[in-house]
Formats: structure tokens, C-alpha cells, sequence
């Protein structure tokens, strides 16, 4: 038994991708920069930034769809997956992707101030954010269930 667990805080680099499943969960994938300063060979200070995939499905992904656009800042809970495909000439390629379990959107619509959107789930005391009143909870909740034949990849 391990842990896999991921916690990010970042900006997405582009509006969110969404499609269906065969059995029309939905599906929403978008990219998040973090970004941290270290020193370079030669003791100089740089910024670095890394860029990570993630997935979202159900209610979850509908709401990232519609309410999240390049540059919102955005929290994120959720596991590593690797998988493995094909690309066009058959080489085998791998992805590395967040699953996200959790996204609360931060800041307002503009990154300037609070959003006026909730979304469902919980804003309790496990929440590292929900002392934050910049935060609009959206949270998948696990109240949607899919079996792997509904994931397309």
C-alpha cells in the first residue's frame, strides 16, 4: 500500500479542452503552470516553471469547462497517473496526467477579486483553502461513478 496524492496551486496556461466518454461522463482536460525560484549554476536566481496536465470527469469537469479560463488561478487535489498510448506511426508514448479529485477556483473571474459561483461539495475543516474568501469551491464530491471502460485512454 502507498499514497498518491497531489496538491497544486497554478495558473492555467490555456482554456480548458472537454469531450465525453462512450457513456458521456464528462471529461475535461487543462494545464497548470507552478512555478518556483533557485539558484543556477552560477548562484543566480531563476524561475522555473512546470507545467502539469490535468483530468477532470463528471460534475467536476463540467464545471471546469465552463466557469475556467487561461491565466485563473486555480487549487488542486488529486493523484500521478502514467499511462501509455500509440502515437500516429505505432511508437509507444507515455503521459504523465494529474486525476483531479478536487478544484477550487481562486481569486474572481479576473484573478483580481472573489467569483460569485459555489459548486457543490464540502468547504469543511479538511479544506487547507477554505479559510481563504477568495475560494470558489468546486468539488467532484465522488458522487459520480465510472467504470475504466468509460475512460478513453
Amino acid at each position: 500500500m502507498g499514497v498518491n496524492k497531489v496538491i497544486l496551486v497554478g495558473r492555467l496556461g490555456k482554456d480548458p479542452e472537454s469531450r465525453f466518454s462512450q457513456s458521456q461522463t464528462p471529461i475535461t482536460n487543462f494545464s497548470v503552470a507552478t512555478g518556483e525560484r533557485r539558484k543556477d549554476q552560477t548562484g543566480n536566481w531563476v524561475e522555473h516553471t512546470e507545467w502539469h496536465n490535468v483530468v477532470t470527469f463528471g460534475k467536476t469537469a463540467e464545471n471546469c469547462s465552463n466557469f475556467l479560463k487561461k491565466g485563473r488561478e486555480v487549487y488542486i487535489e488529486g493523484r500521478i497517473q502514467t499511462r501509455k498510448w500509440q502515437d500516429k506511426e505505432g511508437k509507444d508514448r507515455w503521459t504523465t496526467e494529474i486525476i483531479a479529485n478536487q478544484v477550487q477556483f481562486l481569486g474572481g473571474r479576473d484573478g483580481a477579486g472573489a467569483g460569485d459561483y459555489s459548486g457543490g461539495g464540502s468547504n469543511g475543516a479538511s479544506d487547507p483553502l477554505s479559510s481563504l474568501p477568495s475560494a470558489d469551491s468546486l468539488s467532484g464530491g465522488g458522487d459520480v461513478s465510472f467504470d475504466d471502460d468509460d475512460i478513453p485512454f
